[in-house]
């Protein structure tokens, strides 16, 4: 039976009401709050007045710095207690991780014990834990300090006890810490690598020297001992810091001192494939001339995915066909069976006249929903596999989804500015939860228009498929309006928010890009001079609209500066037009070629998957059906990619 408009009125506006519209009483207890968890961070416990805070959603995390604050004279028991009475939130965690770090640090290593529930996270945790277990499991934490210790950078403080008695019971023995110096010196850790020095005897003073020797002059890497250390214990991991270092130094000379020390070193096969697999990876990245014969005979025995795939990559750019088709099959079976290998097999094979064969792998490439896969499906004229999942609840499951204390905590620590807090609570719940629960809260996040948040959600809770969610229409209204004013495919820009942000308005990348479309300061500025605006400064590129208006004219010059080919202004976006127009000039006369000839992974990834959103987005607004898109147009399909496609200026 159909619900009664008025009953599915009342039902919506019940949910409403139990999904956090701010009432009066909430405002005041909001509040009091955000002031008592202000001061208990402060740990200004007499400024919170418990009466104002009593019965909030979250009280807990007043409890928890109180609590933590107390550590570590407060016995474990009244830990496990928080523990188990904030299961459901991520402060349970947190305490655990608190209560092993101060008890640890005082060296209440039973105490410690009765909290932990396995390895910690965190490396000074784990020092504590295993330094805890040295009585209980000796063997699991002299295995796994074994490991901690092998590192070539300095460990925490809190792994001191933890080292020393190791040493003293000769499980880091003078192997173990010259393995560790070498690391320290492949690292460029020379603090650390002298440090190391002094735990070593008079018998490693010639393997000490030649690190010294090697140090100030690379190419007395070809003169040093083959025997190194006591019973030459310290000569395998020499040469494979000392290869390292000298091939990303100088890959043409390292290659040259390796051909003349090798015949003569006895090193273990594991030691010798990490060497050669580092110098056939930098050979390849590098072009060095007179390597690649050496490369073709040492690759088979590397069983490196990364050089197998460099070594097809200039197979292409080469047009060598054949070889295309042999590096392939040599990749293991994991890597080749995905749709960009699957897709690039078909392609050698119809350059070289196997139509059938081509076929069958355009038609395995095809069902992949990817750059490669669409790609496929255009070659095969055949609609794209989008696999798109598709989810309903209605109003009576979102109430009862709002009543969650998880969403309830979520939603009050949003209402007092805490969204970093807010994000925590959410995942969690989303990682905890059935397939069933994190759907449902992924519908919740959709229809709070929680855009960010529903898209971490589906990352948590592994919805690849569903779409709507992945890819939800954030900004919709915006993009449209300043896609039609600037001539830019409204699609594209979403596709390049989406990759860059995933829709936080306040993303702040490491190099100081801002906002939804990822604008450098500098970029900004220009731009906003050039529209006749006031230059917006580092916070008001934030602001959704300006961004948006700014990256949608940015991203319309770049297009323009291409004749319009968004592959090209995609990359130029992410790189910068001056490394594009540099690409161009390896003469490519197809995209996919022009595609693969990237030399940055990371742009290689960004045009790939700003095309494939870009084909998602226009599908979803034609509720989920593919027909009529196109991943390119006709004349990015054909045009050569050269230095003929920047616009005359």
């Amino acid at each position: 039976m159909q619900a009664s408009p008025f009953r599915s009125t009342l039902r919506s506006l019940c949910a409403a009401t139990l999904i956090g519209l701010p009432t009066a009483s909430w405002a005041t207890s909001d509040s009091a709050m955000r002031d008592a968890l202000e001061a208990a961070r402060q740990q200004q416990w007499q400024q919170i007045d418990e009466r104002e805070i009593e019965g909030h959603i979250l009280s807990g995390y007043v409890d928890y710095h109180r609590l933590r604050s107390q550590l570590p004279h407060i016995p474990p028991s009244q830990v496990q207690q928080f523990i188990g009475q904030h299961s459901d939130s991520p402060l349970a965690e947190w305490m655990r991780g608190q209560a092993i770090e101060r008890y640890g640090s005082a060296g209440q290593f039973d105490n410690l014990l009765a909290v932990a529930d396995g390895e910690p996270s965190g490396t000074a945790r784990q020092c504590y834990y295993y330094t805890a277990l040295l009585d209980r499991a000796p063997e699991e934490a002299r295995a796994a300090g074994l490991g901690l210790w092998r590192v070539g950078s300095s460990q925490p403080d809190a792994c001191n006890t933890l080292f020393s008695r190791l040493r003293s019971d000769g499980t880091i023995n003078a192997t173990a810490i010259w393995e560790r110096k070498m690391l320290a010196w492949q690292a460029g850790e020379e603090r650390l690598s002298n440090y190391l020095d002094g735990l070593l005897s008079g018998q490693w003073q010639t393997a000490i020297e030649t690190v010294g020797k090697v140090t100030s002059d690379s190419a007395a890497l070809t003169s040093a001992p083959s025997c190194l250390g006591p019973e030459c214990a310290a000569s395998a991991a020499f040469y494979k810091a000392a290869m390292q270092r000298y091939t990303r130094e100088n890959t043409p000379a390292a290659f040259s001192a390796w051909q003349q020390i090798a015949p003569r070193l006895n090193l273990p096969p594991s030691d010798q494939q990490v060497i050669e697999e580092e110098l056939a990876f930098y050979a390849l990245v590098r072009n060095v001339p007179g390597t690649l014969s050496w490369v073709d005979s040492v690759l088979p025995s590397l069983d490196s995915e990364r050089v197998l795939e460099l070594r097809v990559r200039r197979a292409l750019a080469e047009r060598q066909w054949a070889d295309v088709m042999h590096w392939i099959a040599e990749m293991p079976a994991s890597q080749q069976e995905r749709s960009r290998w699957q897709y690039w097999l078909a392609r050698a094979n119809e350059q070289l006249g196997n139509h059938d064969a081509a076929m069958a792998r355009y038609q395995q490439a095809a069902s992949d929903r990817s750059f490669y896969g669409f790609a496929a499906a255009e070659k095969l004229k055949q609609p794209y596999q989008l696999n798109l999942e598709r989810n309903h609840f209605d109003e009576i499951t979102r109430g009862h989804t709002a009543l969650l204390p998880a969403v309830q905590r979520t939603e009050a620590l949003m209402r007092i500015g805490e969204d970093g807090l807010a994000n925590s609570e959410w995942l969690h719940a989303v990682r905890n939860s059935s397939s069933y629960q994190a759907r449902a809260l992924a519908d919740y996040a959709a229809q709070q228009q929680w855009h960010a948040r529903l898209v971490q959600t589906t990352i948590a809770g592994e919805m690849w498929d569903a779409l709507d969610w992945r890819f939800p229409a954030a900004y919709r209204d915006s993009f449209l309006h300043w896609g039609r004013l600037t001539g830019v495919d409204p699609y594209l820009l979403m596709a390049i928010t989406r990759r860059e942000s995933a829709y936080n308005p306040d993303a702040l990348s490491p190099a100081g890009a801002r906002g939804l479309m990822q604008l450098m300061p500098g970029t900004a500025s220009q731009v906003s001079r050039q529209l006749g605006l006031n230059d917006p400064g580092p916070y008001g590129v934030l602001e959704p609209e300006l961004n948006i208006r700014l990256g949608s004219t940015y991203l319309r010059d770049k297009l323009e500066r291409y004749q319009g080919n968004r592959l090209a202004a995609a990359a130029a976006y992410n790189a910068g037009p001056g490394r594009v127009d540099q690409w161009l000039g390896n003469n490519m006369e197809s995209f996919d070629l022009f595609v693969e000839s990237i030399p940055f992974r990371e742009t290689r990834d960004y045009v790939q998957a700003v095309l494939s959103y870009r084909v998602i987005f226009e599908s979803l607004a034609n509720g989920g059906n593919s027909e009529g898109v196109s991943l390119l147009s006709d004349n990015e399909q054909t045009v050569r990619y050269d230095r003929a496609l920047l616009a005359r200026r």
